[in-house]
């Protein structure tokens, strides 16, 4: 699949793809004064708590294609997302307890990529990943997975914060990856758990650490103090794998 194909321009495009019920990351739309069309596109789009961006002519020129935007371009997500529930029904159905990975903020898609292909391998049940500041399913995501997009599940929510609450409501435990922490395997990863990796450069925010139950971190010897966040993701998953299915 091109990028291409996921950007959708023209009223009729936008407004038909929305009827679909198609995942759309965000809409753009020309600021200013906007007819009947506009104006339903742009309450079709936050009924669904659509991303909506109004943006000059200028900013749609430079995006655009075709160059016969109409006023309107929306990115479409190569994979439908799901709801969070629907991650934690997955883990119900296959009887066993759940394991979610939770982004806050990732915005390289080949990482958001990786992440999706190694929390397939070592059987985790979905992902999640906020709305605004962050890579969506691109098609360079889609790529990157090698497949695993096909198969595992990616939930968007509007408050990462306010989801880690619910989740904790449902008796989920939160571990935090960030160098501050406990070593990962004086800390229990078994049990309904979910692992939050943070933005690439600055690490999980302040509001979503403080959420979480506990802080885990990637054992390191070397110089360097840090580690790419898919890297991060595919150490502390696989000891979550080792504690849960071969401890």
């Amino acid at each position: 699949m091109d990028n291409n194909d996921l950007i959708l321009e023209g009223r009729n495009a936008v407004a038909e793809a929305l009827k679909a019920d198609r995942s759309i990351d965000k809409v753009f739309i020309i600021d200013g004064k906007h007819d009947g069309p506009l104006k339903k596109i742009v309450a079709e789009a936050r009924k669904r708590n659509i991303i909506v961006n109004f943006v000059n002519k200028d900013k749609l020129n430079d995006i655009s294609i075709t160059k016969k935007h109409q006023g309107v371009i929306a990115y479409a997500a190569a994979y439908n997302y799901v709801d969070v529930k629907d991650i934690v029904q997955i883990a119900a159905d296959k009887g066993e307890a759940p394991f979610i990975i939770i982004l806050d903020s990732i915005e390289d898609p080949h990482n958001l990529g990786a992440i999706l292909r190694t929390a397939n391998i070592v059987g985790v049940h979905g992902i999640i990943i906020p709305k605004r500041r962050a890579v969506g399913l691109t098609s360079t995501v889609a790529k990157t997975s090698a497949g695993a997009i096909e198969y595992t599940k990616v939930a968007r929510v509007t408050n990462v914060a306010r989801t880690i609450d619910e989740l904790k409501k449902e008796g989920f435990w939160i571990a935090c990856a960030d160098m501050e922490g406990d070593l990962m395997y004086d800390v229990d990863l078994k049990g309904s758990l979910a692992i939050v990796i943070g933005n690439e450069g600055e690490g999980v925010s302040k509001n979503v650490k403080d959420k979480c139950d506990f802080i885990v971190k990637v054992p390191m010897k070397g110089d360097i103090t840090s580690l790419n966040a898919s890297v991060a993701a595919g150490v502390l998953t696989y000891e979550a794998l080792r504690q849960r299915e071969y401890n």
